[in-house]
C-alpha cells in the first residue's frame, strides 16, 4: 500500500522531471532571455519544493520528538 508521504515524494520528483523536460524542450525550439529566466525559475522552484517535501518533518513525528 502506498502511503501519503510516498505519494507526495513521487509527485514532487515528477514535477522536477516535467518542468525540466518542458524547459529543455522549449529551449531547443528557441527562447528569449526572459523566457530562459522564467524556465530556470520554474525548475529551481520545483527542485526547492522537492527538497522541502523531503526535509520538512511530518506533524506526528515532530510531536513525538517534542515529548
Amino acid at each position: 500500500m502506498i502511503t501519503f508521504k510516498e505519494l507526495i515524494d513521487w509527485a514532487s520528483a515528477s514535477l522536477v522531471v516535467i518542468s525540466g523536460g518542458l524547459a529543455g524542450h522549449y529551449a531547443a525550439i528557441g527562447m528569449t532571455p526572459l523566457q530562459w529566466a522564467g524556465a530556470a525559475t520554474a525548475v529551481l522552484g520545483s527542485v526547492t519544493l522537492a527538497v522541502a517535501v523531503r526535509v520538512w518533518p511530518a506533524p506526528a513525528k515532530a510531536q513525538r520528538q517534542r515529548d
